[in-house]
């Protein structure tokens, strides 16, 4: 039989250790946990796209009718062609609103972290607006909207929800891209997965390793 000495024994141990510890780690930030994968007001909770108007949700999802038929998506569009946007509520409150669903340009590459008071206000907001559905009720509960993107880039969707008794508005606003993955959002997550390793790494005591043969 051979016999592995006990260093290497420890090594391989840790090794071990090391990579569940990875797994785990890389199996959460891909479960996700409302911030990871997700824009702004979109994001992705066991395998579902939501959005969040505020204290309201709904779910959300992308089709490409011409491009990729039956095919859905969460938030980035692959292809700048004809997109469906469908909103389904959860909360149904929703269907006593009036809500709106505008797209603008990211003319500022506010990027993924975009936040209603990052837009300039109303103004700049209708500036770089190259869509708009006015406010509606969707007694159904399910608001379409329908969009032939012209050029790749970088968007910001918007839907305002508008308590008509109370005069109150809820917003959401969701970044995506649109013939383009924005590689550089998922940079932050492997930074993280990355520094927690070394930290692991580090606590585990890597000069104990070494030491194993020589403490008897």
């Amino acid at each position: 039989m051979i016999q592995v000495p006990a260093i290497l024994k420890s090594v391989i141990h840790r090794l071990m250790l090391s990579g569940i510890f990875v797994g785990t780690l890389i199996a959460w930030l891909a479960a996700g946990s409302g911030l990871v994968f997700g824009h702004g007001g979109v994001s992705i909770e066991d395998d579902v796209c939501l959005i969040k108007i505020d204290r309201y949700k709904a779910h959300f999802t992308g089709y490409l009718p011409k491009e990729r038929a039956t095919q859905e998506f969460c938030e980035d569009i692959p292809v700048a062609t004809e997109s469906i946007f469908v909103i389904d509520f959860i909360s149904d409150e929703l269907r006593a609103m009036d809500l709106d669903f505008r797209i603008i340009r990211d003319v500022n590459e506010i990027g993924v972290t975009a936040t209603y008071s990052d837009l300039g206000g109303d103004e700049a907001i209708e500036a770089a607006s190259i869509f708009y559905q006015e406010p509606k009720k969707y007694q159904k509960g399910i608001l379409n909207v329908r969009y032939n993107f012209a050029q790749e880039g970088p968007y910001i969707g918007i839907v305002n929800a508008h308590h008509i008794e109370t005069g109150l508005k809820y917003t959401s606003v969701f970044p995506f891209s649109v013939g383009k993955v924005d590689y550089g959002r998922y940079v932050t997550y492997f930074l993280m997965l990355f520094g927690a390793c070394g930290v692991f790494i580090y606590g585990a005591g890597r000069s104990h390793i070494f030491n194993v043969g020589q403490n008897k």
